[in-house]
């Protein structure tokens, strides 16, 4: 069998290996951070569960690190009193971003992990299968409820050659998107495999894993071999390392493509999106103003070591700054004691903390026009933190020759000889004492509450008969939850919805806010227009809680992104898909829209009349919705659905 399938049929608890039909899993680990983690737990404070079902379960401190004002603080107080009162692990803020934390310390290969963030499947690169989920699946899967997703088709990505001198696995990883791009991918698995799959380390095989988030994909694996086996070494972890490997027959593959790691050359993704690859040759000469190196794509000891020794003997360019954030403090610990840290402040490198930081836009952004260089997963418009940036995706080896040079650089034409860098020292430094492990529940422990911290989302409502609304604002394709409910500054609202809310496609329209508390004041309900790939990009919930709480009760758009749906599902908002996307056309934004007899056409799951009143027509949309996925609606969401079972 295929290493999707093995681990999914030795977790399966509901349904059965069946592409496409919806299935349940056992979940082994979680994953929270500060900017989803909050809402999660308060989720689970709401559901009312006493008592954590997981393996293991870490909450990690990593997104919003900075503590301008109270808010930040307070919710750091809260997760770590909140860890401490169910048992979880919790990794202190500076200990390190958690997908690069938790590969080091805690992922293991055959095992299942969901996190609140999109790009959990890093850990896919040690041979786990690891799902990007919302905060509130995440809780329900803590307190031991499977979590349901529908059984993913399998595409194999056969690697063979090896990678040449200044290529590298981010250059890999940019060449999928450009073979899958952003779109079309829900549903699937990447699963490597090949002769090529032995030249890679788990950190390479993990910058790989991480960026198929960006394709959409359910997640990406890696198979758990010798090279798995000296990564846990190192770690001290060798006891989790179990082999596991893919048969050699083909047929749980739906496809096949395969990848000649020999002809891969260096790539970039240009602005605004990680599909929109060209090679770095074709780019060079382009003045660049900023340099940013880390983020949990690439930010592993070789990765910054790589650099350190491209940098070593250099300055940093006049006209660039250079940023470095190390993925964790191990990392930094062991680059200082190889003497990396030391060339790059040499260098004239700033040397950031580790955490997220400049990739979620709270801190480092660029100047106005200014040209970024980041080995970061996102470049959409304003992520950054500066909306008129222009931000390309790069490998560390190509950002650290822009540093130097000044402009876009092919580093093969570089007259210095690529530095030969082991993926791991030969005795490996580790400290976990930024990690504070439980020592036992404690139900009774005191949870620290902050004036920011709201309560979770609450008054709940079945779906109404019909719905009748109004064109709220209308989009294009490819709309991020970056764009629904921005990060950077406005996150440290997290834990306080009817704050956050005020937000809601601050990026695309400020006025979004004042149209949909007015249309709520009058009983009307909001409806949001949208095109293909709607809800790309992060797990973050508050994408789907703060529309929902601004009255927001259905988005017809053309297609879905996966997580987002499923976190429109859980807060009750309709989620429908137009018949023909020729009446997308036809709908301008204030239209009145009634969509008619809908609790009927979902419970007997049937395609729904949209009449626009405005236009005097009406159209069809549908839905791809499972039964329980419709229960779910029905009730008003998860959190009204869960109760209503366990009544």
């Amino acid at each position: 069998m295929s290493i999707t399938r093995k681990i999914i049929e030795s977790h399966i608890e509901y349904g059965e290996f069946e592409p496409g039909e919806e299935i349940a899993i056992r979940i082994d680990q979680t994953l929270t951070q500060d900017a989803t983690g909050t809402m999660a737990y308060l989720q689970l404070e709401a559901l009312g569960i006493a008592e954590l079902k997981t393996e293991l379960s870490v909450s990690y401190v990593d997104h919003n690190t900075i503590q301008a004002g109270f808010e930040n603080a307070d919710d750091h107080r809260y997760l770590c009193s909140i860890a401490r009162k169910y048992g979880i692990f919790f990794s202190k803020p500076g200990n390190g971003i958690c997908h690069q934390v938790h590969l080091e310390r805690f992922a293991s290969p055959g095992k299942t992990l969901l996190g609140s963030d999109s790009h959990t499947p890093t850990a896919g690169g040690i041979g786990m299968f690891a799902i990007g989920a919302g905060g509130l699946d995440v809780a329900v899967a803590m307190g031991g409820s499977p979590f349901y997703i529908k059984c993913p088709k399998i595409r194999a990505i056969n690697l063979k050659g090896k990678l040449q001198p200044w290529v590298t696995a981010k250059d890999v990883a940019l060449k999928v998107l450009e073979l899958f791009t952003t779109r079309g991918n829900v549903g699937y698995v990447f699963e490597y495999r090949g002769e090529g799959v032995k030249t890679l380390s788990v950190a390479e095989r993990a910058t790989i894993a991480n960026m198929g988030a960006e394709c959409g994909v359910t997640t990406s694996i890696f198979p758990s071999d010798e090279r798995t086996l000296e990564f846990l070494r190192a770690q001290q972890r060798a006891h989790d390392w179990l082999e596991l490997k893919a048969g050699d027959d083909t047929a749980d593959y739906e496809s096949e493509v395969e990848i000649d790691l020999n002809e891969v050359v260096p790539l970039a993704a240009c602005p605004h999106s990680p599909d929109n690859i060209k090679p770095v040759a074709e780019l060079e000469g382009t003045e660049v103003n900023q340099v940013c190196i880390g983020s949990c794509t690439n930010s592993s000891f070789k990765d910054l070591m790589t650099v350190a020794k491209i940098l070593e003997g250099n300055k940093v360019h006049p006209d660039v700054e250079l940023i470095i954030a190390p993925g964790s403090r191990q990392v930094l610990m062991n680059i200082a004691r190889a003497g990396g840290l030391s060339a790059l402040i040499d260098a004239g490198a700033r040397i950031a903390e580790c955490t997220c930081g400049f990739c979620i836009g709270n801190s480092y952004a660029p100047a106005t026009d200014a040209v970024s260089l980041r080995t970061s997963n996102r470049n959409f418009k304003g992520r950054s933190g500066t909306a008129s940036a222009k931000v390309y995706l790069v490998s560390p080896e190509t950002a650290a020759v822009a540093a130097i040079s000044g402009k876009i650089t092919d580093p093969r034409g570089e007259e210095m000889s690529y530095p030969a860098v082991e993926p791991l020292p030969q005795t490996l430094y580790i400290d976990d004492s930024m990690i504070i492990k439980p020592s036992k529940k404690d139900m009774n422990a005191d949870v620290y509450r902050g004036p920011n911290i709201g309560a979770p989302p609450s008054g709940f409502m079945p779906l109404p008969e019909s719905i009748h609304g109004a064109v709220t604002i209308k989009l294009g394709d490819n709309i991020t939850t970056d764009h629904i409910i921005p990060a950077g500054s406005r996150l440290k609202y997290r834990s306080n919805i009817a704050r956050y809310a005020r937000y809601v496609f601050e990026p695309l329209d400020r006025c979004f806010y004042d149209r949909a508390m007015e249309n709520r004041a009058r009983g009307k309900y909001n409806i949001i227009i949208a095109g293909d790939s709607y809800g790309q990009g992060s797990s973050r919930e508050h994408a789907a809680i703060c529309p929902a709480y601004l009255g927001v009760k259905a988005v017809i758009a053309k297609s879905f992104e996966r997580i987002h749906m499923a976190n429109l599902i859980n807060f009750g908002v309709l989620p429908l898909i137009f018949s023909s996307h020729s009446d997308y056309d036809a709908i301008d934004m204030g239209d009145e829209l009634e969509l008619m007899a809908v609790r009927r056409s979902i419970e007997d799951n049937e395609p729904i009349t949209v009449y626009d009143r405005s236009k005097g027509h009406e159209f069809g949309v549908n839905h791809q919705l499972t039964m329980r996925e419709r229960e779910i609606l029905l009730a008003g969401g998860l959190i009204p659905y869960i109760r209503g079972h366990r009544r």
